[in-house]
């Protein structure tokens, strides 16, 4: 969506070339690949230099990156509690302030961090990536504090979204899970990734250009928060 909305997009990746590589062929030369952690302090700052020497100070700054690491919290490690929260809330937090500053110069711009339905409602076997996601949200308000009026920063949360993941996760669960899955969804359905870009295009367009430190729930009803 961004690509054919005329943004050049500069997209982070931890591990994955194949997949990098892939979304170049996809997207063209509007798109760049570029390694680095968010989780990192320092690969975010060298990243980040890369992007504003090359390419110039973003206007947009999705925060998308995330680790899901489920298991009891009595069996919860100390490593899989500190990987999921500093890959999703460090890395937003390292991300936007290496970012930000050039964005403040140039005059304006837009973040939209990417959050999760469970930063409000836990679940069993996820307090690390519970509490990341609603460590996000605040951490959304405060950056929108005080980087207004000059940047305006929100949250997108989706629902249940076909992707890959969900896929996964929907056809392990027993089928009566499946069924209560959709049946929870006043709009009796799962979403889709095009609507989870129409959501970001809202908030990053003339339509959410009078919205700052909000969260944006695309789940077809299912909490209604």
């Amino acid at each position: 969506m961004l690509v054919k909305s005329g943004y050049r997009v500069v997209s982070l990746y931890r591990h994955d070339e194949k997949s990098a590589e892939a979304a170049t062929r996809q997207l063209g030369e509007h798109h760049v690949a570029l390694k680095a952690d968010v989780s990192d302090p320092d690969q975010v700052r060298r990243a980040a230099a890369i992007v504003l020497a090359e390419h110039g100070t973003p206007s947009v700054l999705v925060n998308n990156a995330g680790r899901n690491i489920d298991q009891p919290f009595l069996a919860m490690t100390d490593e899989e509690w500190d990987v999921v929260i500093r890959s999703n809330l460090s890395g937003p937090f390292y991300v936007t302030r290496a970012l930000a500053p050039a964005m403040l110069e140039a005059g304006g711009g837009s973040v939209v961090n990417i959050g999760a339905t469970t930063g409000i409602r836990p679940r069993f076997h996820g307090v690390n990536y519970c509490a990341s996601k609603a460590g996000l949200l605040h951490l959304t308000k405060c950056l929108a504090l005080e980087l207004a009026p000059t940047i305006r920063v929100n949250c997108l949360i989706p629902g249940m979204i076909d992707t890959e993941d969900m896929r996964t996760r929907v056809a392990a669960a027993a089928p009566e899970h499946r069924n209560s899955m959709v049946t929870g969804i006043p709009l009796d359905r799962i979403g889709t990734p095009a609507e989870m870009a129409a959501a970001l295009a809202f908030l990053i367009g003339d339509g959410g250009r009078y919205i700052t430190g909000q969260k944006l729930i695309v789940d077809g009803g299912q909490f209604m928060w």
